[in-house]
């Protein structure tokens, strides 16, 4: 059984920083690709980061040079570094696993919530 078990989230200041973790169990963490996604009030869910298996990172224009995502293959954790946080930055953050096995569904965790302000 998959489990992504997202922690860290709380409420910080504007220009605060917070670090998200996700431990994954039941998939084979080395090789998947890893992320997160947030999801604002009344908003979609939209793409925030994702690493790769190899370490490849891509980020929504909205954050870069502002979070960071990292990976400890020996833990199974991903991690969400997140720097000078706006109040734009309120949401539901979603820890996310690529199948991999094609054409079936990704898994997701139940989401942490990151409130911004002052």
């Amino acid at each position: 059984q998959v489990q992504l078990v997202e922690s860290g989230g709380g409420m910080v200041q504007p220009g605060g920083s917070l670090r998200l973790s996700c431990a994954a169990s039941g998939i084979i963490f080395r090789l998947t690709t890893m992320g997160w996604y947030r999801q604002a009030p009344g908003k979609q869910r939209e793409l925030v980061t994702t690493i790769s298996s190899g370490g490849n990172t891509n980020y929504a224009e909205s954050v870069k040079g502002r979070f960071t995502i990292s990976r400890d293959n020996a833990k199974d954790t991903v991690y969400l570094q997140m720097n000078s946080l706006k109040s734009e930055d309120t949401a539901v953050y979603y820890c996310y696993a690529r199948n991999l096995r094609a054409g079936h569904s990704d898994y997701w965790g139940q989401g942490t919530r990151v409130t911004v302000s002052s």
